[in-house]
């Protein structure tokens, strides 16, 4: 290994142009920024949607409906899946745990009961909520409707 042979490893340094150096570099003046304008200038960031000054179009599109802030989403179960569950594992008692152990939903999401299907075995059903045909179903097999 000689000196003359040395030379920086692969990647770490870069030809980096050095602009704004005065004239005598070819690359003063404007420093490649052209003439003037925002861009031009020191600290400039685009906006987001910006168009040049046109009316964005986020701003230009008509807005229409509502989207009401406290609104939840509930995972829907059927009655009908209530019976298939109750028949195929034995089940009294149907709660959050069950549907989460038969894969139906991961524990975390609010559970309402809907009621499609018939529901024939006597079940003692937990959930978040109930649709009244659910509720009304649950309750002339004989079992118990009750909300978390």
């Amino acid at each position: 290994m000689k000196l003359n042979t040395l030379k920086p490893a692969a990647g770490s340094t870069h030809s980096r142009r050095r602009v704004g150096r005065g004239p005598g570099s070819g690359l003063g003046g404007t420093s490649t920024r052209g003439h003037k304008g925002a861009k031009a200038r020191s600290g400039y960031k685009r906006k987001i949607g910006f168009e040049g000054g046109q009316m964005p179009l986020q701003r230009r599109i008509p807005k229409a409906g509502f989207k009401n802030i406290n609104h939840k989403d509930y995972f829907a179960v059927n009655l009908s899946t209530l019976q298939k569950l109750a028949e195929e594992k034995n089940l009294t008692k149907i709660g959050i745990q069950e549907l989460v152990a038969a894969g139906l939903t991961n524990g975390k999401e609010l559970v309402k009961i809907l009621g499609n299907g018939k529901l024939k075995a006597k079940v003692d059903v937990e959930a978040h909520a109930f649709s009244k045909t659910a509720e009304d179903a649950i309750k002339a097999v004989g079992g118990n409707a009750t909300k978390l």
